[in-house]
């Protein structure tokens, strides 16, 4: 059964969630404080872990930060008050791969949850398999690993999903909002920074010039495309 770990002191809440995911496919861990999330996340691997951005002692956001410095791939969701329209962008630049907001319907959070255990695990199809090769740099789809000169990159899951997107269609230009729609799933205008925020790291991670960017190029006042 797929693990997950819930980090969230509301006790209602947490009661709601653990009463109708424990009747399904999932092996729900709770937790009401940040440091007791850490520390479980330390001894233990999640599938995906959802975290309250307002926990008692240390936020949501921090622990996401945190879990993103050392692991790319497992999956986050965060939950944040549906007021806090900045929360969700921070949420999503720090690494999260989803998010719903307070209040919530049930069936909302497991659909969500569903549809990020479906992206986690589904195989690529074999023309996905397919490594990228452009000068000094590889992509391998199928173990989603990045070297770059022969160094291995540690990317996010969004960062990957990002430079892969990009990479398979050399030449052609995406705007901000098919990024959003291809590598996010949504196509809210008021996210299309977060976009620009990943290509700005993945610039980091990939490019020796900034001012001369070798990979990732911009097409001024349309997008962003792949080196030909």
């Amino acid at each position: 059964m797929q693990k997950i770990l819930l980090a969230e002191d509301d006790p209602e809440i947490t009661k709601l969630i653990k009463l109708h995911f424990e009747a399904g496919q999932y092996t729900l861990t709770c937790c009401s404080t940040g440091a007791e999330a850490l520390k479980k996340i330390d001894q233990e691997d999640y599938q995906l872990i959802i975290l309250d951005i307002s926990l008692p002692d240390i936020s949501g956001m921090e622990i996401c930060k945190s879990i993103r410095a050392k692991d790319p791939e497992t999956r986050i969701m965060m939950l944040t008050c549906h007021s806090d329209e900045c929360d969700k962008v921070l949420a999503l630049e720090l690494g999260a791969d989803d998010y719903v907001t307070k209040p919530f319907g049930i069936l909302e959070l497991m659909a969500l949850v569903k549809s990020i255990m479906r992206r986690a695990d589904r195989l690529p199809q074999e023309e996905e398999f397919k490594e990228i090769n452009v000068a000094d740099l590889k992509i391998d789809p199928y173990k989603r690993k990045v070297s770059l000169k022969g160094a291995r990159l540690d990317l996010t899951v969004k960062e990957f999903d990002l430079l892969r997107l990009l990479a398979s269609n050399p030449g052609k230009t995406f705007s901000r909002k098919e990024l959003l729609q291809n590598v996010w799933g949504f196509t809210f205008a008021g996210y299309e920074h977060t976009v620009t925020s990943h290509i700005n790291r993945l610039r980091l991670k990939l490019e020796s010039n900034l001012n001369n960017p070798e990979y990732i190029l911009t097409a001024w006042g349309s997008g962003y495309r792949f080196a030909e």
